[in-house]
C-alpha cells in the first residue's frame, strides 16, 4: 500500500459518490481536477514520479443506486505540502457523470503511530528484559551535558535552519537532513553541522559549502538520495559519509556516527552516478592511460599477492582500501566500514562472489564493470562497488552504489 521506510503521512478520504462509479473514475476524477490546481511543485502526477506520493489506493463499494469509499494517499512530503495536497482532494465534485464528494478524514503521521509502537515496546522491554543495576554516575553526568548541547541549537540565515553553534566557526560543515539529525549529532559533541530542512537546498548552505569544507550526511533511504543528489547539483560538496542502508541520522549511535563520518568519500567518486539521472549509453571502453589510478599502489607478483588473504586487519578507509587494489588486477570484498573479507584476483571475481559471507558490504575491483556483473554483485546482496569504468550500464539499481575510481 505504501513504502514504509519513506512515507511520512498517510491521507485518508471519505468519498460518496450519487451513483455508481468505479475504482478508474475515481482515480481519472483525482488527477483530473487536480491537474494545475497547484502549481508544477505539488502537481500530483510529478509528485508520483519523484516518489514524494505513494500510489492512491480506492475502497470502494456501490449500494442503491450511490457509492461509498475510502482513499488512502501515502506522502513523503513536510506537514503543509501534505495538508495542501489533502486539501485540493476536496474539490472533487464530481466522478464520471456523477455528483460527489470527498472529506478528509484524518492525516495519520505513520511515524507517529510506529513511535507509539516503538515505546509500548519499549516499555515492555524495560520491565521484561532488564535486571536491577546500580546507578552509573557518568550516565548521568552524560545526561546533563547532552542536555545542554542540545539546548545550544542555533538558527542559520533567512531560512533558519537548524545548526550547530560551531558552524560559522568551523573550518568545516556537515550537511545533514533535519533538526533531528543535528541535534543527535550534538549529543556526541559535533557541533558543526547544519540541516537542509526539506528538498530544497537553503541558499544558506550553499554559501557555506563555498568557503568550508563541506561533508554531506544524510539518511541512508531513497529520501537521503534524492537530497544528496539535489545537494550536489546546487553546492560545491568535498565529502559524501554514508549512513547505513535503513537507518537515519537521527537514530544512529556515536559509534554509527564516527564510523560513518571516518569513511567518508570524496564526491568525485560517486558524483557521476548521482547527478547523471539518464542511463548510461553503452559506450566504448576508455583507454586505460586516460583514467589512470587515483593513487598508484606498490605492485606485488601476481601469484603472491593473490595469495595474499591477511588474517588479521588494521581498520582501513576506503580510500586506503583503492589503493591497495588499484594497478594490480585485484578484487576486494569489503565490510560496510571498509574492513577487507577477502581478496581473489579480478578476473575471478565472478566465482570469487559466490564465497563471501553476509557481512559483505561492496567489493573493490580493478577491472572494467559491466551490467552483467553488476547483476551478479546485486544478487549477492552488495551495497557498494568501486571501479575504475562502468560500461554497457542499462539498468542502474537504487540499492547499488557505484563509485567511478578517478586519478586524483
Amino acid at each position: 500500500m505504501y513504502s514504509s521506510d519513506t512515507t511520512k503521512y498517510l491521507i485518508h478520504i471519505n468519498l460518496h459518490a450519487e451513483g455508481v462509479v468505479e475504482k478508474p473514475d475515481v482515480v481519472g476524477a483525482i488527477f483530473g481536477q487536480t491537474e494545475g490546481l497547484l502549481g508544477e511543485d505539488l502537481d500530483l502526477r510529478d509528485l508520483q514520479r519523484t516518489g514524494r506520493v505513494g500510489r492512491i489506493d480506492v475502497h470502494i463499494m456501490s449500494k442503491k443506486g450511490e457509492t461509498r469509499g475510502e482513499i488512502l494517499i501515502s506522502s513523503s512530503l513536510d506537514r503543509a505540502e501534505t495538508a495542501i495536497l489533502a486539501a485540493s482532494l476536496e474539490t472533487i465534485d464530481r466522478v464520471g457523470p456523477c455528483v460527489a464528494h470527498a472529506t478528509v478524514e484524518r492525516i495519520e503521521d505513520i511515524r507517529v503511530t510506529k513511535r507509539k509502537q516503538i515505546v509500548e515496546r519499549a516499555k515492555e522491554l524495560l520491565i521484561t528484559h532488564f535486571d536491577e543495576s546500580a546507578i552509573d554516575s557518568t550516565e548521568l553526568l552524560d545526561t546533563v551535558r547532552e542536555s545542554l548541547r542540545i539546548e545550544k541549537i542555533s538558527v542559520l540565515g533567512e531560512e533558519r535552519v537548524p545548526a550547530g553553534p560551531n558552524v560559522l566557526d568551523s573550518d568545516a560543515i556537515i550537511v545533514v537532513e533535519g533538526r533531528a539529525d543535528v541535534i543527535n549529532l550534538l549529543r556526541y559533541g559535533i557541533k558543526n553541522a547544519v540541516a537542509v530542512e526539506g528538498t530544497k537546498v537553503p541558499a544558506v548552505i550553499t554559501k557555506l559549502c563555498e568557503i568550508k569544507t563541506a561533508t554531506a550526511f544524510f539518511d541512508g533511504d531513497r529520501g537521503g538520495d534524492l537530497i544528496l543528489r539535489e545537494l550536489l547539483q546546487v553546492a560545491e560538496v568535498d565529502y559524501v559519509a554514508f549512513c547505513p542502508r535503513g537507518k537515519s541520522v537521527e537514530e544512529l549511535t556515536r559509534k554509527e556516527v564516527i564510523k560513518s563520518l571516518r569513511n567518508k568519500v570524496p564526491t568525485e567518486y560517486i558524483r557521476d552516478q548521482l547527478t547523471d539521472t539518464k542511463e548510461e549509453a553503452p559506450a566504448e571502453a576508455i583507454p586505460l592511460q586516460e583514467t589512470m589510478p587515483v593513487i598508484v599502489s606498490e605492485v606485488k607478483e601476481p601469484e603472491e599477492a593473490a595469495k595474499s588473504i591477511p588474517t588479521a586487519q588494521p581498520v582501513m578507509t576506503l580510500e586506503q582500501q583503492i589503493l591497495e587494489v588499484e594497478g594490480r588486477g585485484m578484487a576486494r570484498f569489503l565490510t560496510s566500514d571498509y574492513t577487507l573479507v577477502s581478496e581473489a584476483k579480478a578476473g575471478d571475481v565472478e566465482r570469487a562472489v559466490e564465497e563471501v559471507d553476509s557481512d559483505t558490504a561492496g567489493v573493490i575491483i580493478d577491472r572494467p564493470v559491466d551490467q552483467k556483473l553488476i547483476d551478479v554483485f546485486l544478487a549477492k546482496g552488495l551495497e557498494f562497488i568501486a571501479a575504475p569504468e562502468f560500461r554497457d550500464i542499462v539498468k542502474r539499481p537504487l540499492s547499488l552504489r557505484l563509485m567511478k575510481i578517478r586519478k586524483a
